[in-house]
């Protein structure tokens, strides 16, 4: 085997929240783990106690109900966790709502920067789901969005999940048609949308789209129109002057959210079951199909990966490279659950050139960069050298999926943006909203290789002849 590219005491791996938790959980299960290979066989023999333990450690806000908290664990489908929990994703990450600290930061190409307070995110949600209510939204509807990476699109979400309203979203660049095949099969009561985009420099007016989009989907009652282009005042009144309008009020953001004072926040507890995101499969293969996400399964799968293997600790500031149409939207936005500022961009990474997402890491002080291989190789192909150019002295990892990372682009990360960072290069999917195996800070990193698989997860690797292979 060759040697590391990166060893875990360069991140001084004794300090990191997994080799606490490592320690915690011993302590719990009254047994050493020798290493992460004995905690995840632990995870993984004994699904019912790492879970309930994870959600102590980690503070989930909610009643965890008495044990059993797993019930008919041998059957797919079919098992249940926390049965008697009741919990609200919202409540969960927003946590940190009386600091003043940043909670988003956002960057719309080289057009728009924006931050926000933690206060003001939960005043910005309680005055949405105020709106939501008015519109006759409740526990189980379904809320939709074609809005880009922005602060609203965070706040949407948070006030739909603190009713118990089911999110579904994709972003502005989708068709027509492709919307429809996604948004018509939910039926959603309520459409935030954005005026317009940008994306290379380029200016792109969504306002044709719209039209057509809310008069095929008969179910809407309202449609909230977010400024970004500074259009949303007279793409609302198109919508309200179109035979679509009639059945769904249009209102701006500004008219719907800003006019009102912010009430109390209020936090729906429903059941760890209860659904939270619909996400979609990409389409290929026929129609877009639905797939449902519990708010408890969402919310302590993402917490393990920030925390546990992202090593997200509070007052980090986390970044990904992600739309609304990806699942790592998702994942991203649960940071907050973790007390993450969660650092926003929308538009062409490469605009006006290949440095963008790299003066954001510096000016902002990013602590955990994400991304997709695709752009790694890209980064690769146009020689650009952030090491050389930036201050990278926050980032402490770097996050990669969406397709194997090459492994000449393990070694360009290490050569190219930063020697002594966390290369973490993760796989996983739409249908669990995560990752089956990803980084494990306290272990090594070698070239070409995920480093392990995801605790909880049982995960097995077979050749192509269906023999296990060792891992």
């Amino acid at each position: 085997m060759s040697d590391p590219l990166w060893r875990p005491e360069k991140a001084r791996a004794a300090q990191t929240t997994l080799a606490a938790f490592s320690v915690w959980m011993a302590s719990r299960a009254a047994k050493p783990f020798g290493g992460y290979e004995e905690l995840h066989r632990y995870s993984t023999q004994h699904p019912a106690e790492f879970w309930s333990a994870l959600w102590d450690f980690a503070g989930v806000v909610g009643d965890k109900g008495g044990a059993p908290h797993l019930v008919d664990g041998d059957k797919m489908p079919g098992a249940r966790f926390f049965p008697e929990a009741r919990l609200n994703f919202a409540e969960n990450l927003l946590k940190h709502r009386d600091t003043e600290g940043d909670a988003l930061v956002f960057w719309g190409e080289d057009k728009v920067k924006r931050r926000m307070s933690w206060r003001q995110l939960a005043e910005e949600v309680a005055r949405a789901a105020q709106a939501l209510r008015e519109y006759g939204v409740t526990a189980g509807d379904r809320v939709a969005a074609i809005m880009p990476n922005m602060p609203e699109s965070i706040v949407g979400l948070l006030a739909a999940a603190s009713i118990g309203a089911v999110w579904s979203s994709c972003s502005p660049d989708f068709g027509v048609q492709g919307v429809l095949d996604r948004f018509g099969q939910i039926e959603p009561k309520v459409l935030i949308a954005c005026d317009g985009y940008y994306y290379g420099g380029k200016v792109l007016d969504i306002a044709d789209k719209m039209l057509a989009i809310a008069a095929k989907l008969p179910s809407l009652r309202a449609v909230i129109v977010v400024p970004y282009l500074g259009r949303d005042v007279a793409l609302a009144s198109s919508l309200n002057a179109s035979p679509a309008g009639r059945e769904a009020h249009a209102q701006t953001w500004s008219e719907a959210i800003h006019s009102r004072a912010a009430p109390p926040l209020q936090f729906e507890r429903l059941p760890f079951s209860h659904p939270l995101y619909v996400l979609f499969s990409s389409g290929t293969t026929g129609m877009p199909k639905c797939i449902v996400h519990s708010a408890g399964g969402a919310l302590l799968k993402h917490i393990c990966e920030h925390r546990l293997h992202a090593d997200v600790r509070e007052g980090d500031r986390l970044f990904y490279f992600t739309t609304l149409g990806w699942m790592m939207w998702n994942w991203l936005v649960s940071s907050l659950a973790s007390g993450a500022t969660l650092l926003l961009y929308d538009g062409s990474p490469f605009h006006p050139d290949g440095n963008i997402l790299w003066d954001y890491a510096q000016q902002e002080k990013i602590t955990q960069f994400g991304t997709s291989a695709k752009y790694i190789d890209a980064l690769k192909k146009a020689d650009l050298r952030p090491a050389r150019s930036h201050d990278l002295a926050s980032l402490r990892t770097v996050l990669s999926t969406g397709s194997p990372l090459a492994p000449d682009s393990f070694d360009y990360i290490y050569d190219a943006v930063k020697s002594d960072v966390h290369l973490s290069s993760m796989s996983g999917g739409t249908d669990l909203c995560g990752c089956f195996v990803l980084g494990i800070p306290t272990k090594p990193v070698y070239v070409g290789e995920i480093q392990g698989p995801a605790l909880g997860f049982a995960v097995e690797v077979f050749d192509d002849e269906g023999r296990p292979q060792a891992h």
